[in-house]
């Protein structure tokens, strides 16, 4: 509880924070002209200044609160617990840190200290109440060890950014030895970055050449054994997947209301898994549904893994059948960026549902072009319904720190929910952590040009994006049931579900993750 008033502290008034006359390195200064990189440097010495000479130490890292609690405005009321659970907070993206003006960081960082300190010694008191202990631990060491550790994450990310390698390699060095793979919620998601900071920081050429070595910089794919396994693990452990499955077949189930001769195309098909789980559940709903089933169900697979769609499709026909539906599958063996219309077979009289599940961020580009053009096919393709879901964080902004500490705050609020649902030494959570999570956090820290594929947006953005290419909203109008469903899956205490603007927002602790939104042509 008391973490929160840190989190305040750090960015309550951040549109007030002054600019001028800050101290920052001078490498920083002079090779990367994004302004508030000597603000972060600033910020973060002035928060811990005891801790400057202690670079050295290779100090194991106190049991602490996660870096969201660090980062970001995590929660919208100072002394109310009120607007837990029911809202999602959206503070400003850390690019914007550029627009801030004038000097007194030191000032609001000893008002909001202060602060802290009284809610600390109040959580104090109620917890000598309840007779709750720390193992010996201090609070004061607990913040002091994990806003060292969000210290040198910072200085790290902005040593890599400046192609200062010396010093970028002398932070690695203590990251390594404070970022455990099994150690506190903001221990392990640090492993991560502390990951995708060492090989991006590899294919960097030094200050004064050209950057980034692009033909290197590739997403480093692990077996896919290991990375099928995590997926299945981040299915039946969290919310995100499950969430988006939900929604989307509801919404297709809406759209085929009545109708006899009904399509779904499945774009990437990858997160319908292992036996196409989403699919199951809609052709179960369908043979069920008030009135009579549809007479004929067609499901296409958009992929490049078109044998294992094969495989899933003959499971699903086998199913379907026994629930008395006639099935029909097909794969189409095209990457979204190479998919025609062509490729779609459309029969008459059928109605047409395009489904999209954490996959139209993968062809976000630089040029828009690529996107633009699989949204013009689908709009031709004229689908009732296009379900739409994507995690809900701005990660493809133009500037590399930016994106950092963007990435920093959202996966250190998933590392935090696999922290509360999952024991510590569980082999469960490294697998979802190390071979799902932190592959998406390596390509977004380490990867540039087309190799970096994990170009998550926020809601707004899909907005705007959608209503350029011709969609129009279809709202989501279905809170009631997704809480429902929440509440009886009980995956954690934390998860949220709200309806924003028409979509609904799956989040932690008031931490937007994924968001469901729904188009029509």
């Amino acid at each position: 509880m008391a973490y929160r008033f840190l989190a305040q502290a750090l960015y309550e008034n951040e549109q007030n924070v002054q600019m001028s006359g800050l101290d920052s390195r001078s490498s920083a200064m002079a090779c990367y002209p994004f302004p508030y990189l000597p603000i972060l440097n600033t910020v973060v010495s002035t928060l811990n200044p005891t801790l400057s000479d202690e670079t050295s130490s290779n100090k194991r890292l106190k049991r602490t609160t996660s870096i969201a609690e660090f980062l970001g405005n995590t929660y919208s009321n100072f002394y109310s617990d009120d607007s837990i659970g029911s809202t999602i907070s959206r503070t400003s993206s850390t690019s914007n840190l550029n627009c801030l003006s004038g000097i007194q960081i030191r000032d609001h960082v000893k008002t909001y200290t202060q602060r802290y300190l009284a809610a600390e010694g109040m959580e104090d008191a109620a917890s000598s109440v309840v007779g709750s202990d720390c193992d010996g631990e201090t609070k004061e060491d607990g913040v002091a060890d994990g806003m060292r550790l969000v210290q040198l994450l910072v200085l790290c990310a902005e040593a890599v950014a400046c192609r200062d390698k010396s010093h970028a390699s002398v932070l690695l060095a203590e990251l390594r030895a404070n970022a455990l793979v099994f150690g506190s919620s903001l221990q392990r998601v640090a492993s991560c970055f502390v990951q995708g900071l060492t090989d991006r920081l590899t294919f960097v050429q030094p200050l004064g050449t050209a950057g980034l070595t692009a033909s290197a910089m590739s997403k480093i794919d692990i077996a896919s054994e290991k990375k099928e396994e995590a997926l299945r693990l981040v299915y039946e452990v969290c919310p995100h997947i499950q969430f988006g499955h939900f929604v989307a077949n509801l919404s297709i189930l809406e759209a085929f209301e009545g109708e006899n001769f009904v399509h779904v195309v499945d774009l990437g098909m990858s997160l319908a898994l292992q036996h196409g789980q989403q699919w199951r559940n809609l052709i179960h709903s369908l043979a069920n549904r008030t009135g009579q089933p549809p007479s004929f169900v067609r499901i296409t697979g958009v992929g490049l893994c078109v044998e294992q769609f094969q495989i899933i499709g003959n499971e699903l026909k086998t199913y379907a059948g026994s629930l008395g539906i006639n099935l029909e599958f097909s794969a189409v063996e095209s990457s979204l960026e190479n998919l025609r219309p062509e490729h779609i077979k459309l029969r008459k009289n059928e109605v047409l549902a395009i489904n999209s599940i954490l996959q139209l961020h993968c062809v976000v580009k630089e040029s828009r072009g690529a996107l633009n053009a699989v949204l013009k096919i689908i709009h031709e393709l004229s689908p009732k319904i296009l379900a739409l879901v994507e995690q809900d964080s701005s990660h493809n902004g133009p500037f590399f720190l930016g994106r950092f500490l963007e990435a920093l705050h959202y996966y250190s609020a998933i590392f935090d929910s696999l922290d509360a649902m999952l024991p510590k030494y569980d082999t469960r959570r490294a697998k979802i952590e190390q071979f799902y999570f932190a592959e998406e956090i390596k390509n977004i820290v380490s990867c540039e040009g087309p190799a970096r594929v994990e170009r998550h947006e926020r809601v707004d953005q899909w907005r705007r994006r959608m209503s350029r290419a011709g969609f129009q909203p279809a709202p989501v109008k279905i809170i009631a049931q997704a809480k429902d469903w929440l509440g009886k899956h009980k995956f954690c205490e934390g998860y949220t579900i709200v309806e924003e603007k028409g979509c609904l927002v799956l989040g932690w602790k008031s931490k937007p993750i994924v968001a469901a939104s729904c188009w029509k042509c």
